[in-house]
């Protein structure tokens, strides 16, 4: 998996979850520690977080709560010689490498999953500064050419993530994620 980088978008205000959701605790870590050790054990080299500063290399947003592709092209002009591009959303901490595998193993340009843009594996070509901050991130999949492949079983809830506190809940219930439920703090 030689040439990968991750980006963890951590850039939103967290509105809807009334509190910051990269410093929710997650089996004794913060959503950004867990999607960083995430990251790395699928091979990324380099981890940048794009939105602020959690402990790790990080950019700020070049338009603050501009929207995800801002702080995309922003953290990807961070790895210039990074071949692809492994992106992942502070608020969907409990995926796992099985979630992630179809993506790694997607040819150029890449791949995300149908219904959810993130995660996705871009090729570092194919990263377009053509749209604007605002732009969604659908329309980053579409002029990227990533293909869309359908999810892993079981995984829907994963890579919805949480942005309510009623999606953490779901998140942390015991049939969604077991090893979670006694160990997320506030």
């Amino acid at each position: 998996m030689s040439g990968l980088a991750a980006i963890i978008l951590a850039g939103g205000r967290s509105k809807r979850m009334g509190r910051d959701k990269a410093a929710i605790r997650w089996a004794g870590q913060s959503a950004v520690e867990r999607l960083a050790g995430l990251a790395r054990s699928a091979g990324a080299q380099q981890v940048v977080v794009s939105g602020g500063d959690y402990g790790l290399p990080f950019v700020r947003d070049p338009t603050p709560f501009g929207g995800p592709v801002g702080g995309l092209l922003a953290a990807a002009a961070l790895l210039p010689d990074a071949r692809r591009l492994l992106v992942l959303a502070v608020d969907a901490p409990t995926l796992s490498l099985d979630d992630l595998a179809p993506l790694l193993d997607a040819p150029a340009p890449g791949a995300a999953y149908l219904g959810s843009p993130l995660p996705m594996v871009v090729a570092r070509a194919a990263v377009s500064s053509g749209l604007g901050c605002g732009a969604p991130l659908r329309r980053f999949v579409e002029l990227a050419g990533l293909r869309e492949l359908q999810p892993p079983a079981g995984a829907r809830l994963r890579l919805r993530g949480a942005n309510t506190p009623e999606e953490l809940s779901d998140l942390i219930d015991l049939r969604h994620a077991p090893e979670m439920r006694a160990s997320v703090a506030s």
